[in-house]
């Protein structure tokens, strides 16, 4: 008993700490209008964000009914309870442990209309930048629509694990891009799906940055 309340304790703390720091951040995001016209369509979607990203994403969506994937390894514990929170639905799973119980659930939320999934490709272990082959496999499997993203903050700490992870101080401002939308062809080989992930998300990274630096 005095563990969950110590739990949910630390849950409600940190929540309200994020609330705070991202809430005084100023914030110009472009493309969302790119997103709601998939969901217009009616198909489901996926939003790909790199794992050093993610918060800012968090905080964005937080009002969005998302479906999201996160490991089970302890640090992404918090962070689910967050999400859950405020909101989203979890998978929990990884490559390394409870892999093919998160596929299917991918491919069960994938498969229904309207469905959005928050993904990061990396995660949860890395290497950074390096998406893993299960999302790319369920990608090209049910058709899915990508959304590459990117996040830029003018003023965050980085804590280093396998990746730099990102926690936006407070009253900077945040630049968040939503992509151009595209599909994986059934045809393409892992790593050639994987080249292409790669290749939007760092054609969304660049043009949120040159943006970014023309408003500064």
């Amino acid at each position: 008993m005095k563990i969950e309340i110590s739990t949910r304790f630390r849950i409600n703390v940190v929540s309200r700490i994020l609330k705070l720091l991202y809430s005084t951040n100023k914030y110009t995001v472009r493309g969302l209008e790119s997103y709601e016209e998939i969901q217009k369509t009616g198909r489901s979607v996926i939003i790909s964000v790199w794992h050093s990203q993610l918060l800012s994403f968090l905080y964005n969506l937080k009002d969005h009914e998302i479906h999201a994937l996160a490991g089970t390894h302890r640090d992404a514990e918090l962070i689910s309870k967050i999400a859950i929170k405020w909101g989203w639905d979890m998978i929990r799973g990884s490559s390394k442990e409870d892999g093919s119980k998160a596929y299917k659930e991918i491919l069960k939320v994938l498969n229904k209309p309207k469905n959005t999934l928050f993904i990061t490709p990396d995660g949860p272990t890395g290497p950074p930048r390096v998406p893993k082959p299960g999302i790319i496999r369920a990608a090209q499997r049910t058709q899915t629509v990508i959304l590459p993203t990117s996040a830029y903050s003018t003023k965050h700490w980085g804590f280093k694990n396998w990746d730099t992870f990102l926690l936006e101080k407070p009253f900077g401002e945040i630049f968040i891009e939503y992509g151009k939308p595209f599909l994986l062809d059934k045809n393409l080989t892992v790593e050639e799906s994987s080249n292409l992930l790669v290749k939007n998300m760092k054609k969304t990274e660049t043009d949120n940055l040159y943006y970014a630096n023309k408003k500064k």
